[in-house]
């Protein structure tokens, strides 16, 4: 009997024992960022990485922080999740820019493949929180979207406590890449936020975010190594500790520490950086008229038809707004993000849809007229033209359709990668970019190849996609992410001239009669340049002050002034002919897409952060 209780006994000791031990025992999982599957090695690095991490025991789970792809296409996601799969440990992971700017899904495919874009789960005590900065199908700033940071709202209100230890995972670095990173930092500190982890800079390096501790993860790509590498992260009592792993071989000794002491970041008085609206005091006559919340990202540019506006969302809802004052007319639902901008004609609106169909509705009620499904998501822009539709598309087809009925007229088959510009209509021809590298022209009647243009750079991020193309004098001029401005012989496809001198991107324009090109810098600057000119032959320069800018925003002419947004809600006037500033009104911090002037002194916008306004200048 005794035998028996000191047995009983040391067993009870024992299990306390070991039960204390688990407690003790370090949270640890591997940590994998900027994988860009499509990249020459990224399929074999990320495949030798998740070898390499399932041969370990002790490795809890798997974290990634974005661009897990190189343009975010059908191919490149779907390999990327196959490889993943065969982790052994569950992983959690969130997209980057890279997954979200070029996305021919218009950002669907993500989450059909792994359920969210976003995720939330608790692990001994510890609540780990990731989201992405975008920029959802536009070339811009990081941008955390409305729609997510009401649910990161919904993930912090509904926290057991508020003592309960977050680690938080991001993309980008919250700073000022990001046009709205305080939104997540302002968060943050009135919770128990232990660190901040992000992706983007593809190498290992500490910061710190208004006194919250932030680690940026290396690239799992092996660059000029012979093999890839990624971090694990061990959180032990009182700290957290950062270990980079070279795939398959050595675990080096720690390189970064965070503490896990208390913090009260509320106490902090530093005045810390936010966007600065000043310049509006410089224009007191200019003004918001009316605003109308949608709630939801909008990247696509508004359309104005009489006393209509109509814009559409990333919940996949068109609206028609009142011209005059803003209020809502009507709206119609797709289901899926619209990042198509509307054209109009005969009071018919038509439109993409990320469900795939390209839709055309009644402007006076919203009610559909005709649906025609295609096999893959529609982002690009239509246009409108005695009566036809002209509209891209991410199935490899380029399409013309009859207003009135909706009838397939013609289908061009062979485009390389998806479109999501507007078609140029220009001497029986329709001429658009995709991400293929390639501009086309097709015949207007029969849709057959009348010339196929290229930059010559192998790389698709080259390709002049973004851009809405402008003709006159015989050229047709574009601008793409290679820096390049280029003249194109309308007829040949031939190149007319190619300039780098300005460095300028994805936004182009031109003048009403035809005789200027406009083309926005990434310096700050607009160029006016002659159309009828052999060579860039240049009329005027304005240094407009916007500083950095890669925000693809047309310059857009109407009754002899120049208007355009810019990646920080920035919006300006110029007199179309000297290039002088007329006024200039930030709207908020948010990527303004394409404006869409009304006269004069009213135009348009829209934003990133869902808003639609009217802009009145008294001057």
């Amino acid at each position: 009997m005794k035998i028996f209780r000191r047995l009983f006994t040391l067993f009870v000791f024992l299990f306390f024992v070991s039960l204390s031990f688990a407690e003790e025992q370090p949270i640890r999982f591997a940590w994998l960022s900027d994988t860009h599957l499509g990249v020459t090695t990224a399929a074999r690095d990320l495949s030798k990485a998740v070898y390499d991490i399932n041969s370990m025991d002790d490795i809890d789970f798997i974290i990634l922080s974005g661009d897990i792809t190189e343009t975010g296409n059908s191919t490149e996601l779907e390999l990327a999740k196959a490889i993943l799969d065969s982790l052994k440990k569950p992983y959690y992971i969130i997209p980057g820019n890279h997954d979200t700017k070029w996305s021919e899904s218009g950002c669907t495919k993500f989450s059909r493949l792994w359920g969210n874009d976003k995720f939330v789960f608790e692990y001994r005590g510890y609540c780990f929180i990731g989201l992405h900065q975008g920029p959802i199908m536009r070339m811009g700033d990081g941008h955390f979207a409305p729609e997510d940071l009401r649910w990161l709202d919904s993930v912090l209100i509904s926290l057991p406590n508020k003592e309960q230890p977050l680690i938080f995972v991001t993309h980008y670095p919250l700073d000022s890449s990001v046009d709205n990173w305080y939104e997540l930092l302002d968060r943050a500190k009135y919770y128990n936020t232990k660190v901040i982890l992000t992706g983007h800079g593809h190498r290992n390096t500490a910061y710190n975010f208004e006194g919250i501790p932030g680690v940026m993860g290396r690239s799992s790509l092996r660059d000029s190594d012979s093999v890839g590498g990624y971090n694990i992260i061990e959180i032990q009592p009182d700290s957290i500790f950062f270990f980079e792993r070279t795939t398959g071989s050595e675990t080096r000794s720690a390189w970064h520490k965070v503490s896990l002491e208390q913090k009260d970041y509320c106490t902090d008085t530093t005045k810390y950086e936010r966007p600065d609206f000043s310049v509006n005091r410089r224009y007191p006559d200019v003004k918001v008229k009316w605003t109308f919340e949608t709630n939801y990202t909008i990247a696509s540019a508004p359309a104005i038809w009489e006393n209509y506006v109509i814009i559409g969302n990333s919940s996949g809802v068109v609206y028609a707004l009142s011209l005059k004052d803003g209020t809502k007319r009507w709206s119609f639902k797709t289901g899926k993000g619209v990042y198509s901008t509307p054209e109009i004609a005969d009071g018919k609106v038509v439109f993409g849809s990320s469900n795939g169909s390209i839709y055309c509705i009644n402007i006076s009620d919203g009610k559909l007229f005709w649906k025609l499904t295609t096999q893959a998501p529609v982002v690009a822009a239509p246009r409108i033209k005695d009566g036809v539709v002209f509209i891209g598309s991410s199935d490899g087809k380029f399409r013309a359709i009859n207003l009135d009925t909706g009838e397939l007229l013609w289908e061009f088959i062979g485009v390389g990668g998806f479109v999501e510009t507007k078609p140029l209509i220009y001497q029986e021809k329709v001429i658009f970019g995709a991400w293929d590298t390639f501009l086309y022209a097709l015949n207007i009647k029969d849709g057959s190849l009348a010339w196929k243009w290229s930059n010559d750079r192998p790389g698709v991020l080259y390709s002049p996609a973004a851009c809405w193309p402008v003709a006159s004098k015989n050229k047709v001029f574009i601008v793409a992410p290679d820096r390049f401005m280029t003249a194109i012989d309308a007829g040949t496809g031939k190149t007319v001239w190619r300039s780098n001198l300005h460095r300028v991107r994805e936004a182009i324009g031109i003048s009403a009669d035809g005789s200027s090109v406009y083309a926005r810098c990434m310096t700050g600057t607009l160029l006016a340049f002659s159309s009828s000119s052999s060579t860039p032959q240049l009329l005027w320069f304005t240094p407009c002050g916007y500083g950095y800018d890669i925000d693809p925003s047309m310059p857009m002419e109407k009754d002899g002034f120049v208007f355009f947004g810019t990646k920080n809600g920035l919006v300006i006037a110029l007199y179309a002919q000297t290039g002088a500033v007329k006024w200039q009104y930030r709207v908020g911090v948010a990527l303004v897409n394409t404006v869409a002037p009304v006269d004069a002194n009213h135009v348009i916008v829209s934003d990133m952060d869902g808003r639609v306004m009217m802009i009145e200048s008294l001057l």
